[in-house]
């Protein structure tokens, strides 16, 4: 509960860090490890809430709950249900769509035109297809695509349907239906 007071504090607060230009993040995951650099200018309210998610360990303990060999590999569902909670409404305006959905890749996820929330994917093959859908990249894999690529894919779409519930339960539904995914040790901004 204190952990959930402490980061409803810093989400509302008005003075939370503006993202660099150019910046790294490590993802520390139980597969080993993998970098994305991020460009700010690619998609400026994207970066932003990327940094901020980080920033405040949004994605720490999160799954990657679907995996689509030679398509996407998505997350964005914090571990505790009520971290998402806090976020589930906090939709962004689309960024214009400035780089392409190629492999390696990462994108917000979205249900239609300005819902983006915290959910993101990266590409596993070129799904340039997706640009024309709104879909704003606004960063790549710089080191480890071999890890992004490992992660468990047998359960494929499976999970997307449930949603819901993995915003309801977290981790909890997530352990318990579907125990083999992977997922998120840490993510941090590199220095």
């Amino acid at each position: 509960m204190k952990y959930l007071l402490i980061l409803l504090f810093i989400i509302n607060t008005s003075w939370a860090a503006t993202a660099p230009e150019k910046f790294n993040v490590l993802f520390k995951t139980n597969k080993g490890d993998f970098t994305l650099a991020v460009e700010k200018k690619a998609a400026p309210q994207g970066v932003q809430r990327f940094y901020d998610l980080v920033q405040q360990k949004y994605f720490n303990k999160a799954k990657f709950f679907r995996m689509v060999t030679g398509f996407v590999v998505q997350f964005g569902i914090a571990a505790d249900p009520k971290v998402t909670a806090v976020w589930k409404n906090k939709n962004l305006k689309d960024d214009p769509v400035k780089l392409s959905n190629t492999e390696g890749m990462i994108s917000f996820a979205t249900a239609g035109p300005n819902t983006r929330t915290t959910q993101l994917f990266i590409n596993l093959g070129n799904n340039s297809s997706l640009d024309r859908m709104g879909f704003a990249p606004f960063g790549k894999v710089e080191k480890g695509m071999d890890v992004v690529k490992s992660l468990y894919a047998e359960y494929g779409d499976a999970p997307t349907p449930e949603q819901g519930e993995i915003e309801q339960s977290g981790n909890q539904f997530l352990d318990k239906k579907y125990p083999k995914l992977d997922y998120i040790i840490e993510a941090k901004v590199l220095p």
